[in-house]
């Protein structure tokens, strides 16, 4: 028998959505990053309309914004690992990231995915999965949410 496949990783990006999904990818990014001692940047994205400027101090105002990047801190410490949190204002979510991963030499992306339905119960995957999946430079994790009794 040949050994288990050994993931490695030195630099991940991980998207924070402030969903369930947050923790638990933050804690599996962090134990599989810490016996090779990664890097891990946890990016929030705050969307922008565009009926305002892109620079509109949105996100800086936001103590929900704020609640999710030090929760994600809380997670990685209690794994014996830093992370470093991003807040990033952006028209586009899938493109902040792809660009966050692309300029730090990002060699994984992670991504939650809630369990959700649209109305006839199709399974709902979004538009910012597809894109990164589509244009990140590096391997792409997407961690999907159990479905719940409401979900099914």
């Amino acid at each position: 028998m040949s050994e288990p496949h050994q993931i490695v990783f030195r630099r991940a990006v991980i998207a924070l959505a402030g969903g369930p999904a947050d923790a638990r990818i933050v804690q599996l990014v962090s134990e599989l990053g810490r016996p090779v001692k990664a890097d891990i940047v946890a990016v929030h994205v705050v969307e922008i309309g565009w009926s305002l400027p892109l620079d509109a101090d949105i996100a800086g105002r936001s103590e929900e914004a704020q609640q999710i990047l030090d929760l994600a801190e809380a997670t990685a410490e209690e794994s014996k690992m830093r992370l470093e949190p991003i807040l990033l204002q952006a028209r586009d979510v899938g493109a902040a990231l792809v660009d966050e991963a692309t300029e730090r030499s990002a060699d994984l992306l992670v991504l939650g995915l809630p369990y959700r339905k649209r109305f006839g119960g199709d399974f709902a995957i979004g538009r910012t999965i597809p894109y990164v999946l589509k244009n990140a430079p590096c391997a792409v994790w997407v961690v999907r949410d159990p479905i719940t009794e409401e979900a099914s």
